[in-house]
């Protein structure tokens, strides 16, 4: 850990002003907090703190930097390693997890360390992802134990569930087997080490609820994607609910009328529909709503006929007993990995003059869908459109996919070679061949021998970064993509020899066992190495919600870190993570491929302010405001497969010191 001279100053200060403030991590509650990873339970990462406003954001300057010291030293695909935390502020603490399995307590203040616990992640196996997007908080009743009454929880890349104690980092021996649950257990593990968790739990109640990263098309046949509830105190599994129903027959009803019931063999054998992504929660109503994947594999559904409900939905679940309550399916029969991967948002929307209870999710597809939080109902009319239909054999493509009344967050229309770009002719016009010689009729273009162009792509659209909700405003504003991928399915004989054959050294090729092809795909890049469709290639969107209109979108990032000095010039880049938003109107995001974070006038999207950060800032960061003083935090450590700077430093700005 390492901490600036600024930092210094600010802790000597502190201490002046008070030193028995930081005696305990939570003697003090702030004035604004941050308790979960979206802000609050629901996910709106919105914060009421409000010394920092669009008249001051330019003198903005770093208080502090935490050094984890973790870059992925020793594991087997280090180069994967991803920094994408939000730290969590309980009372004066901030908690933060790493994709290497580490939790860290840090002062808010000062950002020195309080204490950090190893969960000892096995190094040696290949995984399909390095990520933790980080950790959540329980506090027990007074009547318990001052021992782990208050608890961090951590689920990990290697399937653990893992109980702290808030106060110095101890595990809760109490909790599960010495602290752990291992949540490998009954899910139908498969080879590898391709089971995990990626995101932090939902805490509601006593009920801790956790769902799981599967890795994707490694065969028809994976790890059940099952979201399980355990007790928070003592680990005691108390429901599962599986997104692929298990009985022997679904009903027509749960299904397109072109499907009607699904055989139990397809039930038995299919796989994932996981939820990844972030579990949102309404304690009030004791809901969780959950976001759920791609049935496997992702890009071939031969093996898995029907709509595959409830596969790449948000459902709500009673968060006590794991009953299913409502869902929306968002894709049918997904054939594109358009996972429904953003944390479910719990807000409340204005329409036609009265506050209805809402969740709206954002999508891959680049959808914006609003639904009644009670009933499930769409709030903003949702119709079933026909989609392309020209598949591979064997294959059977839902005719319908639903599309959302809200305007697109990114573009859906067909890639053409007229649309080719590049940044010299040469390369504008091996752009346009590429296209010319690919399958491309839109959104929904089903995968082909072919090769397909894919748009949205599918890492989005929106992604896990997912959105910031703005209440007073009644704004919804999103991190988009818009890099087109290529999706090619290779003849089963044929598909080990075009993976060894090196022709294809920016593909990733997985086998989609007990299917008949195999899957090659890439993002659709010209020769140089930039995508083949004009730029903006990453967008900060936002959306009105009272008006059902775009209110603004503006490119995000530079290509400052990304291309060659003369190259610098181009605006919205690739990004991944997500934004957030203050009542005095600030939108901060970091996100994009250059290494700053910026802050946005949340009326017109204008660019108030950017500072330069030590590497990718692939997270979405945090706010909060202590002592009359108000800190922005964000992860700043890249994220190894969209090749941003690595680091492992935690940056938090301020306003200078009166």
């Amino acid at each position: 850990m390492q901490i600036n001279r600024l930092a210094e100053e600010r802790a000597r200060w502190v201490i002046l002003a008070g030193a028995w403030l930081a005696a305990t991590p939570w003697a003090v509650a702030p004035a604004s907090s941050w308790d979960h990873y979206g802000a609050d339970a629901g996910g709106r990462r919105y914060s009421t703190a409000s010394e920092i406003t669009p008249d001051n954001v330019m003198r903005l300057q770093t208080a502090w930097t935490f050094h984890t010291r973790e870059l992925g030293e020793g594991f087997a695909n280090s180069g994967d390693l991803t920094f994408e935390a939000t730290p969590i502020l309980i009372g004066r603490t901030l908690y933060l997890s790493t994709a290497t399995g580490k939790v860290f307590a840090v002062d808010a203040v000062s950002g020195r360390e309080r204490w950090n616990y190893d969960s000892q992640v096995d190094k040696r196996p290949r995984r399909s992802e390095l990520a933790s997007r980080g950790v959540s908080y329980w506090a027990g009743t007074s009547d318990m134990p001052t021992s782990c009454r208050e608890r961090i929880f951590l689920a990990t890349i290697d399937a653990r569930l893992i109980a702290l104690d808030a106060q110095n980092g101890r595990v809760c021996r109490e909790f599960g087997d010495n602290g752990i649950v291992i949540l490998s257990k009954g899910i139908r593990k498969q080879e590898g080490e391709n089971y995990g968790v990626t995101s932090p739990p939902a805490v509601v109640g006593n009920v801790v609820v956790v769902g799981s990263s599967i890795g994707d098309n490694r065969g028809a046949s994976l790890e059940l994607g099952a979201v399980r509830g355990y007790d928070a105190h003592s680990g005691t599994l108390r429901w599962v609910w599986d997104p692929i129903s298990r009985a022997a027959k679904i009903p027509a009803d749960a299904a397109s009328p072109m499907f009607g019931e699904i055989s139990q063999q397809v039930a038995t054998w299919t796989g994932a529909a996981n939820a990844w992504g972030v579990i949102s929660a309404a304690p009030e109503r004791g809901l969780v709503f959950v976001p759920t994947g791609s049935a496997s594999p992702d890009f071939f559904g031969g093996e898995r006929p029907g709509d595959n409900r409830w596969a790449n939905s948000v459902v709500a679940l009673e968060a006590s007993t794991g009953r299913f309550v409502w869902g929306q399916q968002i894709i049918h029969h997904d054939l594109w990995d358009y996972d429904v991967p953003a944390e479910p948002v719990v807000a409340e929307v204005l329409r036609a003059g009265a506050r209805m209870p809402a969740i709206l999710q954002v999508t891959k597809s680049g959808g914006l869908f609003v639904f009644n939080r009670d009933t499930g109902e769409a709030i903003f009319p949702m119709s079933e459109q026909p989609v392309p239909q020209d598949s591979v054999a064997g294959e059977l493509v839902s005719p319908t996919q639903p599309l959302s009344s809200l305007p697109p967050l990114a573009p859906g229309q067909r890639v053409t070679p007229e649309d080719a770009w590049g940044l010299t002719f040469w390369d504008r016009n091996q752009c346009a061949e590429k296209i010319a010689a690919l399958h491309s009729e839109g959104i929904f273009t089903p995968p082909s021998l072919q090769g397909t162009i894919e748009r949205p792509g599918y890492a989005g659209g929106a992604n896990w970064g997912g959105m910031a909700f703005d209440p007073e405003r009644q704004l919804a504003i999103v991190t988009v993509m818009d890099v087109p991928t290529v999706v090619t399915l290779v003849r089963r004989a044929d598909f080990e020899m075009m993976r060894r054959s090196n022709t294809y050294p920016h593909s990733e090729f997985a086998e989609m066992r007990g299917t008949p092809y195999g899957l090659r795909r890439e993002p659709l890049l010209s020769p140089v190495g930039v995508p083949c469709t004009a730029p903006p290639w990453g967008m900060l969107v936002a959306v009105n919600l009272s008006s059902g209109t775009l209110a603004w979108r503006v490119p995000l990032g530079t290509s400052r870190d990304t291309a060659p000095w003369p190259f610098w010039y181009i605006h919205g880049v690739p990004a991944m993570g997500g934004p957030i938003v203050t009542r005095t109107g600030l939108v901060f995001v970091a996100a994009a491929s250059d290494n700053y974070l910026r802050a946005f006038n949340v009326v017109n999207g204008a660019e108030l302010w950017r500072s330069r950060l030590p590497g990718g800032g692939q997270a979405t960061p945090m706010t909060y405001e202590i002592d009359h003083q108000q800190f922005v935090v964000i992860a700043a450590g890249g994220h190894g497969k969209l090749g941003t700077t690595r680091s492992d430093a935690l940056v938090a700005y301020s306003l200078p010191l009166q």
